[in-house]
């Protein structure tokens, strides 16, 4: 059964008495058969009020910004989840629909829904979809945090101002929240038999190759991989591309195919002393849930009016500022820059779907550094990492974004030409913590790909 901390983790979207039918559980952000609060909450109720318990999965392949990459590697995680599922004798269901909300409201005209959970996402069209249907919705509607192991609106009320100001609430309430998850039982068989296995979309123009397999499987052994070859040197070796010091986890998290809650269990429960433990742990917990702080209270976490009042003023100072290069979105995308370190990072990604998160901060500060205004470089920056990043769209690249061009969670810094007071990067810097000229030879034995 789920303890009172964890019904913690639950909160009313739409408040009603139960209706007929079953219990619906709505996935979205967590696509995963375990580990999952969310499934373990649908699956709690429906045995409670002896229903049966079926999966939404709403797909729309025409999502803005999303690419067959994308696509291909979340269908991949999906298939694995429903296999996982199914040996539960619990159902997966496939709506394909580019309007949410309808199509489940629709689902509900043949197969009356008694009450439905959903993942919660801070993301502004997710909750979108979730304010059209409750507005319609002839059932309750709960939403469970089955992404961050602290819920957001737990965590904190209010918008945090940086790392130092959220970390000792992360600290005061961890104990609590970090635990190990109760097992998913399995349901009847008979919940099964009105949906059969899915007959899943065939995905064409997959342009990546280098990148790990998805799915939770995948996901678990990236993990236990990073646990004998990178956890070790991260606190030493992170921001060094170089090195293999980085777990990599980031896709799996983003899609939901890992929780992070299981990886901080499993970390804290390593036998041994890691003088990489507390830094990975620092990001995976605090950082990551100060990014998630951001936007679930920031509204325009994604546009320059969403950062600091300071960091506004100081960008608005040097509008007028020249600019030693500018260069338009194709020539970003397609790596064509003077400078061969910036090109690396971006093949790196268009090549991988990934890029080291040493290389994304200078990445996005010379996207400032060479587009025409602030509100500029945020529009080719998200329209870059959200179109080649297999982790884009989601709230830690938005703050990324954010931190880089904007200053957000951190602190004004000497003024200077463009940036202001915004913290400046550039190659000499780069060079100082790895060796550049070898991560440029890295990239440029890529195939098909040349970064000068």
């Amino acid at each position: 059964m789920i303890n009172d901390f964890e019904r913690r983790r639950i909160r009313t979207l739409k408040k009603m008495p139960l209706g007929a039918g079953a219990v619906v559980y709505w996935m979205s952000r967590d696509q995963r058969a375990e580990d999952n609060w969310t499934l373990l909450a649908s699956r709690i109720l429906a045995e409670k009020e002896h229903r049966p318990l079926q999966l939404i999965f709403t797909l729309n392949l025409k999502y803005p910004g999303a690419s067959a990459d994308h696509f291909r590697f979340m269908l991949e995680g999906l298939k694995e989840t429903e296999a996982k599922l199914r040996a539960k004798s619990i159902p997966l269901i496939l709506l394909e629909t580019e309007e949410p909300a309808e199509a489940i409201l629709r689902f509900h005209q043949k197969n009356p829904i008694a009450a439905l959970f959903t993942d919660f996402d801070p993301l502004r069209h997710k909750r979108s979809w979730k304010e059209q249907l409750i507005s319609k919705a002839p059932f309750p509607v709960w939403e469970v945090d089955a992404h961050n192991i602290i819920p957001a609106w737990i965590l904190s009320e209010k918008q945090e101002w940086a790392a130092y100001t959220i970390r000792p609430k992360v600290h005061r309430l961890l104990p609590d929240f970090l635990t190990d998850f109760p097992e998913l039982k399995k349901m009847p068989l008979e919940n099964l038999k009105a949906f059969p296995k899915i007959n899943w979309p065939r995905i064409s123009g997959v342009s990546i190759q280098k990148f790990a397999k998805s799915g939770s499987s995948a996901a678990e052994e990236k993990l236990y991989s990073f646990f004998s070859n990178g956890l070790a040197d991260y606190s030493e070796k992170r921001n060094d591309p170089n090195a293999i010091a980085v777990s990599g986890l980031s896709p799996y998290l983003h899609f939901g195919q890992i929780s992070a809650q299981r990886i901080a269990w499993e970390i804290d429960n390593l036998e041994g002393n890691s003088s990489g433990r507390e830094a990975f742990l620092e990001e995976l917990i605090v950082r990551r849930e100060l990014a998630e702080n951001y936007v679930f209270y920031q509204a325009n976490y994604d546009c320059f009016e969403g950062i600091a009042p300071w960091a506004q003023a100081s960008l608005n100072q040097h509008r007028s500022d020249v600019r030693e290069f500018l260069y338009d979105y194709e020539a970003f995308e397609n790596a064509k820059t003077r400078d061969s370190l910036w090109n690396a990072a971006q093949i790196e990604m268009k090549r991988t779907g990934k890029m080291h998160g040493y290389m994304r901060m200078y990445w996005a500060k010379k996207i400032l550094e060479w587009t025409p205004n602030p509100e500029t470089a945020w529009e080719y920056a998200i329209r870059l990492n959200d179109t080649w990043s297999l982790d884009g769209r989601d709230p830690n690249g938005y703050t990324g974004i954010a931190w880089s061009l904007g200053g957000v969670h951190d602190r004004a810094w000497f003024d200077r030409p463009v940036f202001g007071k915004i913290r400046y990067m550039n190659e000499n810097g780069a060079r100082k913590r790895f060796d550049v000229p070898s991560y440029i030879q890295k990239i440029k034995t890529m195939e098909n790909f040349n970064v000068e």
